[in-house]
């Protein structure tokens, strides 16, 4: 028997991509290194590398620069660290882009008004527009100059190819004609068309040149500042964390208004915690000793001292940090069909300036006429836009779920998440509160319902029986002397100065015809305990773990998006038909074990539907594992968390049917960027390769279409979920 080689994930920051064409051949470069399963991401820069032990990174980033980017090791230290330093570069490059935007813009203008109003045209008015031209051209389009020529290196074309090849020739032609044809003379005037239509070595294309970099320049600088914004949940989770040192099982005090410094446990002191920035719930908690406070959260009333359990990439910020951070830096399979369109989509633009150049030519046009229609081509088609449409789309998602306590494992889950039919309920944490609370309270005739309860909390206060410890609180508590427990019937001692007993019906030996007709009824789900004292029959107290109040409503919302609900559970039927009845689920499966669970799972898929399971306990981990879209809740174990492909932070059952809304307003969005990506290039690359578009209007054409798809994907984050 072979075991599994030892893996770990190297996660790698990328400089100098400009497209997915970028991403798609440093990720071949890194898959073609032995042991190495590799991802890139062009929109958020970054590598996810999985290898095999013993594969060092320097390996990997040597790879990386070979193929002509940059490349440098994430710290592992955790996302806090990460989340601050790539802002920070993230910050600089913007700045940086921004600076070499407005330089060549601020040239670029009077290029355009000369070229375009004759009025304008004084005499050498094209040597003025070539002094202005030139550094926009050089210095304005460097970074595309650059990539063109590492990728040139390595025999590949991106889309700065593109670009730089466009821009450059339009300036050495309009150089060409000014030193050596008819352009320099004095007195030479030209007109503004929108057509592709010059005809002699008099036409010059400075403006063009000089134009198309801005164009390019500024969609580029959007992109970027649209990365920034897209990230933005990921940065503020993190700005969230106070900077304290705090190590586990340290003790550190919480005063009101202070942050929670880190994820501990209450040892002293009582207040209200407003956990808004971890469920999106408005209402504080109230915490006591024993309760566990999470980092980040907000103290709102009393004074806290707090036990460390957890610090640094341990903490549950942390976790949804790099949920987060990990899901953008995923890869959906809509994303992988983009960037294998965009791989083979430059060369072939360049194939089709060139077969545009000489078929004018062929077919009589003049040389102008074949330059200016295949500059047009290699302008208008860049495949941006393509590039752009869907991980702007996911980033955005991805981190919209975030702000509403959604955390999402990874892009594919989206499309999961679009195609379910069937939603699999758990219902103990899930459906109900998972906590035993007081359901039912029916005196004996004669018996006020006080009594009752004051001596069933009395003999239960002493108890730590989950049931004992429900009815406990329910009243205050007399003297209680002798206390015993009667494992598996009850307990009993002397309350205020009388014997008493509670437990089981039959231990107490109590007749049905003294229970109240509600309680001797069948269709009771809880466990009943029957209290006497004094040889006297105070009446019962029905325990029971309570549905949630928001159960119903998630299911009616489940259903309203098409899905069929099933409960799903080991508890035995007469309770499960009894909560399925109360939050409108007709299908049950009950007395399930976990083993059962996952046979369910797989039974559900074999008959062709799409299934979604949600769960919280450990014995929910196989089923979800199996599902199409495993569902965790928040609250739940660790164990469910990791075997699901999303979270729901606060328990809120709700919030499914809203991540299935915001998985397909996600996919909408995608669909609707990839459309008009393609409708784009389908519509205008025939215009541009018939001469009816002149080169400056394609490269203002081709950034619109990246602001359009940026513009799109970032409306998700105010978009209702509907």
């Amino acid at each position: 028997m072979t075991t599994a080689p030892e893996t770990s994930t190297t996660r790698l920051d990328i400089g100098g991509m400009s497209c997915t064409a970028c991403a798609t051949r440093i990720e071949k470069k890194l898959n073609r290194l032995e042991g190495v399963e590799a991802t890139v991401n062009y929109a958020t820069e970054r590598a996810t590398v999985r290898a095999e032990a013993g594969v060092d990174p320097q390996v990997l980033i040597d790879t990386v620069e070979r193929t002509g980017y940059t490349a440098q090791v994430r710290d592992p230290r955790g996302s806090a660290h990460d989340a601050g330093h790539g802002d920070h570069e993230g910050l600089h490059g913007v700045a940086s882009m921004r600076r070499r935007l407005v330089v060549s813009a601020v040239l670029t203008v009077p290029v355009v008004l000369l070229s375009m109003v004759p009025a304008l045209q004084v005499d050498y008015w094209q040597w003025i527009a070539l002094a202005l031209a030139t550094p926009v051209v050089l210095w304005g389009a460097w970074p595309f100059h650059r990539s063109a020529l590492m990728n040139a290196r390595q025999g590949a074309a991106t889309m700065d190819t593109l670009v730089s090849v466009g821009v450059s020739a339009a300036f050495l032609w309009s150089l060409w004609a000014l030193v050596l044809g008819e352009a320099g003379h004095i007195g030479m005037t030209m007109r503004w068309t929108w057509l592709a239509q010059g005809s002699g070595s008099h036409e010059i294309y400075l403006e063009v040149a000089a134009a198309v970099t801005v164009f390019v320049l500024g969609g580029h600088y959007l992109e970027a500042g649209a990365k920034h914004r897209s990230s933005a949940a990921l940065r503020a989770l993190m700005e969230l964390q106070p900077a304290v040192d705090v190590a586990v099982g340290e003790t550190f005090t919480v005063r009101p208004g202070e942050r929670v410094a880190t994820d501990g446990v209450v040892v002293e002191g009582e207040s209200s915690v407003d956990e808004q920035m971890l469920t999106g719930e408005s209402v504080p908690v109230d915490k006591v000793v024993g309760d566990e406070v999470t980092g980040a959260t907000v103290n709102v009333s009393g004074r806290l001292v707090v036990r460390a359990t957890a610090v640094g990439e341990d903490t549950r910020l942390a976790q949804m940090a790099r949920l987060v951070e990990e899901a953008q830096e995923g890869k959906a399979e809509v994303q992988r069909l983009a960037d294998r369109v965009s791989a083979w989509f430059v060369p072939g633009v360049m194939a089709l300036a060139v077969l545009t150049f000489g078929a004018w030519l062929l077919l009589g046009g003049t040389l102008l006429q074949a330059f200016t229609a295949a500059v047009a081509v290699l302008i208008i088609a860049c495949p941006c836009a393509l590039g752009l449409a869907t991980p702007t789309a996911l980033m955005v998602g991805t981190g919209r779920g975030a702000q509403l306590g959604i955390l999402i494992k990874g892009p594919q889950v989206l499309e999961s998440t679009r195609r379910i039919d069937t939603v699999v309920l758990d219902k103990t944490g899930t459906i109900t509160t998972g906590v035993m609370g007081v359901v039912e309270i029916a005196p004996a005739p004669g018996v006020e319902e006080s009594e009752l309860l004051r001596v069933a909390a009395t003999l239960e206060h002493a108890s730590e029986h989950p049931v004992g410890r429900a009815i406990a609180g329910q009243a205050e508590h007399g003297t209680l002397e002798q206390f015993r427990n009667h494992a598996g019937q009850g307990v009993s001692g002397v309350v205020d100065g009388e014997p008493a007993r509670a437990g089981r019906l039959s231990w107490l030996e109590v007749p049905p015809s003294r229970l109240a007709p509600r309680t001797s009824g069948g269709g009771n789900t809880g466990t009943v305990v029957a209290v006497e004292r004094g040889g006297r029959f105070l009446g019962t107290v029905t325990v029971a773990d309570t549905v949630k109040e928001t159960s119903a409503g998630a299911v009616a919302e489940l259903r309203a998006l098409g899905l069929e609900p099933i409960l799903l559970t080991g508890d035995n039927r007469q309770v499960a038909e009894s909560v399925a009845a109360q939050v409108g689920i007709d299908r049950v499966e009950a007395e399930v074990t976990p083993d059962d669970k996952l046979r369910t799972i797989e039974r559900l898929k074999a008959e062709g539907r799409v299934v979604a399971m949600v769960g919280d306990g450990v014995n929910d981990a196989a089923a979800l594992a199996a599902s199409d879209l495993g569902i965790a809740m928040g609250t739940g174990t660790d164990v469910a968390i990791a075997a699901s492909d999303l979270t729901l932070v606060e328990g809120d059952l709700r919030k499914a049917a809203e991540a299935v809304r915001l998985a397909r307003a996600t996919l909408r969005t995608i669909r609707r960027n990839l459309f008009w990506a393609f409708a784009y290039n389908v519509a205008a690359i025939p215009l541009a390769m018939s001469g009816y578009l002149n080169p400056m209007v394609a490269g203002l054409a081709m950034a619109f279409s990246s602001v359009f798809v940026v513009g799109s994907s970032l409306r998700l984050r105010s978009t209702p979920l509907t």
